[in-house]
């Protein structure tokens, strides 16, 4: 479990899943131009987390970006997967939530995984 999400656990809130960008953006134009810093920046800095109560996503190291929203309030999560991405076992999750909130990230490891532990809590 990464820092951000130890530190902003509220009582009884207990981390049920937890996953991090796939490999994958290393072999992109960015990651070879920054020879590979970038990348490996963005996985080492970005948490990925179900708790019992929440979903919580941290990236970015100097301007942090954090998304929070109770398992309440989430409609769905949706996933898409490239035919490399079923092989590899990437994709792209987007997170829609009461009133329309709609919050996308991309090159996540596992996602078939996050919405399954989703799904079983709600």
């Amino acid at each position: 479990m990464g820092s951000y999400v130890a530190k902003h656990l509220i009582k009884d809130e207990s981390v049920v899943f937890e996953t991090n960008y796939h490999w994958v953006i290393f072999v992109t134009l960015r990651g070879i131009f920054t020879l590979f810093l970038a990348p490996l920046i963005d996985r080492w800095t970005s948490e990925f987390v179900i708790t019992n109560r929440r979903i919580i996503i941290k990236t970015g190291f100097i301007a942090r970006n954090t998304f929070e929203m109770n398992l309440s309030k989430i409609e769905s999560v949706n996933v898409d997967q490239s035919f490399m991405g079923r092989i590899f076992g990437y994709g792209s999750m987007t997170i829609i939530g009461t009133g329309g909130t709609r919050e996308s990230f991309h090159n996540i490891s596992k996602p078939m995984e996050f919405r399954k532990a989703f799904q079983e809590l709600c």
